[in-house]
């Protein structure tokens, strides 16, 4: 194989930017609340409320933090699985954590690179990718890379034999 010139992962805050902040504000209201007892910024009743002896606020807090704990390890798992290689001659696309599937696609094949960026994307250096071979569908999607003008940049060069 020829000089490596690009690896990276996908990331859970460059993929999921709201999700990502929302699991988070979970995770940390889950936590205020399992610890206090109490749900904070609410106001006191005017009236006492009747709960049920056996429910206990502190149950909320343990299930938000769950929750986020839960789609924050998640998107922290499919990030892992998928890993984008590019290399002088050939581009490597690697899905899958346990069993893996591995895209290969010479570098001479490539018809046309699209990166498509939110604004919010572009604020992080982030961008989807889709690599197009032959046909009208893309070869290859990949959402949340850092760095794809970058991605861009390699491909070009190397697709029009420029060494």
């Amino acid at each position: 194989m020829s000089e490596l010139l690009y690896k990276a992962n996908p990331s859970v805050w460059r993929s999921h930017p709201f999700g990502a902040l929302i699991a988070w504000m979970l995770v940390l209201l889950g936590v205020v609340i399992a610890v206090t007892d109490a749900i904070p910024f609410l106001p006191e009743p005017t009236q006492p409320v009747q709960l049920p002896e056996e429910f206990q606020i502190r149950w909320l807090g343990y299930g938000l933090l769950l929750i986020g704990c839960f789609q924050l390890l998640r998107w922290w798992l499919t990030t892992l699985m998928d890993q984008l290689e590019i290399y002088e001659r050939e581009l490597v696309w690697t899905h899958g954590l346990l069993s893996k599937e591995y895209t290969e696609i010479n570098m001479t094949s490539v018809r046309t690179v699209r990166i498509e960026q939110s604004l919010f994307q572009r604020i992080v250096g982030a961008g989807n990718l889709q690599i197009f071979t032959a046909g009208d569908a893309p070869e290859l999607t990949i959402r949340g890379l850092p760095r794809p003008q970058e991605i861009r940049q390699h491909i070009k060069r190397y697709s029009a034999g420029d060494d």
